[in-house]
């Protein structure tokens, strides 16, 4: 599909965002909404085989996440969304580069839950930030069936109220390896199936 082609050329050298000019970023946005009007899934929240599964995270205008590569010493990693329909769970984890031996992990675990067609209540349930080699962090796999196993990790581990800490999200495009969202906060992001 060429619509599709468009947009993976479009955000080919922005490195997730990182270094999209104003330019770049206008004709993403743009290759993103050409791209949206043909999607092959009407209700994405219903297509559960397509959601299902771990994403990673190829452009994003989300500052929370961009601004990770900010700080002092860090180099923002891979960023995946692991999606698992059967407990309507999500789980964002970014991966920190820095400094040998300080190579760092910020996770959020949610709980999910269908409003619409295409949009989905987020609820932040915990969030883990420490070191990887701590964590034992080698893949999102097994982290993940570590947090579902409950274990407490040697890490910034809390608890995180979910009533204070709410959003959603319109999934808008999705086909078997790319999905788009846009969130409540106005941030756009583009995945593919890994």
């Amino acid at each position: 599909m060429m619509a599709k082609a468009a947009l993976i050329d479009a955000i080919a050298l922005t490195d997730r965002g990182l270094l999209a000019t104003q330019a770049q970023k206008q004709t993403i946005l743009a290759a993103i909404a050409n791209l949206e009007d043909f999607n092959p899934t009407p209700r994405p929240v219903e297509a559960s085989n397509l959601l299902n599964g771990d994403w990673r995270l190829l452009y994003t205008t989300s500052k929370a996440l961009l601004n990770i590569d900010r700080l002092p010493f860090c180099k923002l990693g891979q960023i995946y969304q692991c999606i698992r329909v059967d407990t309507a769970s999500v789980y964002n984890i970014a991966e920190i580069f820095g400094l040998p031996y300080l190579s760092g992990l910020v996770s959020v675990a949610a709980k999910f839950e269908p409003v619409s067609d295409r949009r989905v209540k987020v609820k932040f349930e915990r969030s883990i930030i420490g070191l990887q080699r701590l964590i034992e962090y080698n893949s999102p796999v097994t982290f993940i069936q570590q947090i579902e196993a409950g274990r407490k990790f040697p890490a910034i581990d809390v608890a995180i109220k979910s009533d204070q800490q709410q959003g959603w999200l319109d999934i808008t495009y999705i086909d078997n390896d790319l999905r788009i969202g846009r969130g409540n906060e106005g941030s756009v992001f583009v995945l593919s199936k890994t």
